[in-house]
Formats: C-alpha cells, structure tokens, sequence
C-alpha cells in the first residue's frame, strides 16, 4: 500500500494534468512512429516542449502578483 501511494505521488504529483499528458505524449509518439516510421519520433519532443510551456504558462498565470 506504501509503495503504491509512493508511485502515485511520484508519476502524478502535483498534477495529474501534466502526467496525463506525459501519457498521451509517449502514446501518440509510439502511434505515430507504428504508422509512419522513424520519422514519427518528432512528436516526443514537440509534445514535452508544449507540456513545459503549458505548464509555465498555468504556475505564471495563476501566481498572486
């Protein structure tokens, strides 16, 4: 039961948002390479570089001035 919650504060954390999309990233990379080849690979970074910026922008946003 420990080591359950350790992994769930681990992968989710703060926000189950961003490990919900870390999910969705890694699965659309795998579709996309299965589909078209090698060359699908290019979804892996794009999609954490916009996870990383989407999650800036929400911390930025939502911080008290």
């Amino acid at each position: 039961m420990a080591f359950g919650r350790f992994c769930y504060d681990f992968v989710v954390g703060d926000t189950p948002e961003l490990a919900i999309g870390v999910v969705l990233v890694i699965v659309g990379s795998w579709a996309l390479t299965r589909a078209i080849g090698p060359g699908g690979f290019w979804l892996l970074p794009v999609g954490v570089a916009a996870l990383l910026a989407a999650s800036l922008w929400r911390g930025v946003s939502s911080s008290p001035s």
